[in-house]
């Protein structure tokens, strides 16, 4: 097949997977513009961005794009040096920061690539593919010392941009990925064949100035986001705290009904007028329940605690008058079991 067989193919294919990518680099800072003017909306924007059927579909597909493009990169590189040496493109005028992108493109996708290995995994580990791995409160990342719901990024925006190395990394990522891109798009309209002199400046003017804006206003969204972080914006503001607190009232209000499922199926074929065997049901059921009901609820208040101290949800003081009962109640059997115990 051409595309992989010739040269010319394989540079169509970075040329092609390389668009793709700008798009996606487009859309992120746009979605990251979001979360500086309406953090609860981004948040929404993270929650439908999930491990939703779509959204694994799409990120599938940008992973394929990114690998592909950076084993064609390779591919190329090896080719170019072996046939050219230092000299990979054959072409006689580019100007001064393309011809310093061309000698150094395997070096800055290394720096871009390593770079996206961190943002994947102070941010899509903790959010996407945590909600692929478990939904479980305990087994959640923490942020500030309380389990963080991987639907929140503002969460994972105050985490990241806490540390020191975030913004320093994040910066030297962009740099190279200006570079990257700015020698990409003038290589692309190479590749497909648009070499005129009339319109390859404008064309390449127009791509200096698209990759410009993306990257100063990545650049900084990094400040606003290291900022707000120091500040702790993102458990403090009060429209935020209320998203959470809606989130957690809908966990515990989940783990009322869950709990009450399991005794109703636990206590469907008791005798109720049977008062020894009902006890004896009841008290098997909160040793095999309760503790984890308890443990739980216990969770959940401690992230509200520390994530929306000031905002209000029904749910989670129904969940704390539930929680005593239950305590009260694994008390008793537990003062019972005891009894029995001695009088034997």
């Amino acid at each position: 097949m051409w595309l992989t067989s010739s040269s010319i193919g394989r540079k169509l294919v970075m040329a092609i997977t390389g668009v793709c990518l700008v798009l996606f680099v487009t859309f992120h800072v746009l979605m990251n513009s979001v979360a500086i003017i309406w953090p609860e909306a981004y948040n929404a924007i993270c929650e439908f961005l999930g491990a939703n059927w779509y959204a694994l579909v799409a990120s599938m597909g940008l992973a394929a794009l990114f690998l592909i493009h950076i084993l064609y990169a390779v591919w190329l590189t090896v080719q170019n040096r072996a046939a050219r040496g230092a000299d990979r493109y054959a072409v006689t005028s580019r100007p001064p920061q393309v011809e310093w992108s061309s000698k150094n493109m395997l070096v800055l996708g290394i720096v871009v690539v390593a770079f996206m290995g961190v943002h994947l995994i102070q941010f899509w580990s903790k959010m996407q593919l945590q909600e692929l791995v478990s939904h479980d409160i305990a087994s959640l990342p923490t942020v500030e010392g309380a389990a963080a719901a991987p639907a929140f990024g503002t969460l994972f925006l105050q985490l990241a941009f806490s540390q020191w190395y975030t913004p320093v990394i994040y910066i030297i990522g962009f740099v190279a990925l200006w570079f990257h891109m700015t020698h990409g798009f003038w290589s692309m309209l190479h590749t497909i064949g648009w070499s005129n002199t009339t319109w390859i400046p404008r064309l390449h003017k127009i791509g200096n100035w698209w990759t410009t804006i993306v990257i100063l206003l990545f650049v900084a969204q990094v400040g606003v986001f290291t900022w707000r972080a120091s500040e702790k914006y993102y458990v403090t503001a009060p429209q935020l705290q209320q998203q959470y607190a809606e989130y957690w009232g809908d966990r515990a209000e989940a783990l009322i009904k869950d709990f009450q499922a399991e005794a109703n199926r636990a206590f469907a074929d008791v005798d109720q007028q049977n008062m020894i065997e009902v006890q004896r049901v009841q008290n098997e059921f909160l040793n095999a329940h309760g503790d984890a009901f308890v443990r739980d609820a216990a969770l959940i208040d401690s992230c509200v605690k520390v994530q929306c101290p000031n905002a209000v949800a029904p749910q989670l003081q129904s969940m704390h008058q539930f929680k005593a009962q239950i305590e009260q109640a694994m008390a008793y059997a537990k003062m019972m079991q005891n009894r029995n115990t001695n009088n034997e």
